[in-house]
């Protein structure tokens, strides 16, 4: 890791996006994960009761597996978004 000191102004800034890109995606997905988890499973359970899925009740399709399914998800496209973000700004581990 390089000293802030010995950076060089454009070394600072390219610091400064990559890790504004990488707080804008993360803030992204615990936004989609608290949606899913507490607006689909609890807020919004008894509106979506009214949709069947396979016989259950979307709402608690998704407070038992939907969520899980969009968590796993969300995991497969932060380390495909956060791959891209790290070339964008070269600091790529290839």
């Amino acid at each position: 890791m390089h000293d802030l000191k010995a950076m060089t102004d454009k070394e600072r800034e390219n610091a400064a996006d990559y890790w504004r890109a990488s707080l804008k995606l993360i803030f992204f997905c615990l936004a989609i994960w608290f949606v899913v988890s507490y607006g689909f499973g609890i807020l919004f359970a008894d509106a979506l009761n009214a949709i069947q899925i396979g016989g259950f009740k979307l709402g608690f399709w998704f407070a038992q597996n939907g969520s899980i399914y969009v968590f796993v998800a969300l995991i497969f496209f932060y380390a495909a978004r956060m791959n891209k973000i790290d070339r964008e700004h070269d600091v790529h581990e290839d």
